[in-house]
């Protein structure tokens, strides 16, 4: 009997108007997913067109197979782009405050709650900025960060 899947989801994925297919990533959790929004680029290939909140090494643009169940098996062709989480449980400064400055250093977000925020630098020279940026936030003690790598 297969283990019931919980899922993270994305509600508004950043390229929801590029995306035409859901799929699914397992996380090293047991029975736990993430959904993808994603455009199809080929029988089990497809573009991600979301920021990942749980999952490493995966990011916005990235070119990924799948198996005939539409799970995610790898990535095939990286984008280059860089994803940062942003833990903001304990800040005394407004998320949306912080959220603002990440957008106008040019980065996309997408919220996965009311705490957690998933953020998109578009290469490595755009992802120090943004780092930069959140360094300095985590060093004041208004957030927690880590990058989407492993």
């Amino acid at each position: 009997m297969k283990a019931e899947r919980t899922e993270a989801v994305h509600s508004e994925p950043v390229w929801r108007d590029r995306a035409n297919f859901i799929i699914a990533a397992q996380l090293p959790e047991e029975g736990r997913s993430e959904q993808l929004w994603a455009r199809q680029a080929g029988d089990q290939r497809f573009e991600v067109c979301c920021i990942p909140f749980f999952l490493y090494d995966v990011a916005l643009g990235d070119v990924v197979e799948t198996d005939a169940d539409y799970d995610m098996v790898r990535v095939i062709a990286p984008a280059g782009r860089c994803v940062f989480r942003v833990w903001l449980g304990e800040s005394l400064r407004p998320r949306e405050e912080i959220a603002q400055e990440l957008r106008d250093l040019g980065a996309l977000l997408e919220w996965s709650s009311a705490n957690l925020l998933a953020a998109d630098a578009a290469d490595e020279l755009h992802a120090q900025v943004i780092a930069d940026f959140l360094a300095e936030q985590e060093g004041s003690g208004h957030l927690i960060f880590e990058t989407g790598r492993s």
